[in-house]
């Protein structure tokens, strides 16, 4: 995890994840080089960041 500058300022969230002010869920931001992620609970803490061919990785792993 890191907490570099990911030069991103919009955070999504799944419409999934429930109310907003419940904050269980995760968070991601896309940058011009990365793709950040973090919990909706620590908005300030770490993010982990991806390249963007990581991140696609990621997803296909995931939704297999």
């Amino acid at each position: 995890m890191t907490t570099t500058d990911t030069g991103v300022t919009t955070w999504r969230k799944s419409s999934r994840s429930g109310p907003v002010e419940q904050g269980n869920c995760v968070e991601v931001a896309f940058g011009p080089r990365r793709v950040a992620v973090r919990d909706s609970k620590n908005a300030s803490g770490p993010t982990l960041d991806f390249t963007p061919a990581d991140w696609l990785a990621f997803l296909s792993g995931a939704s297999k």
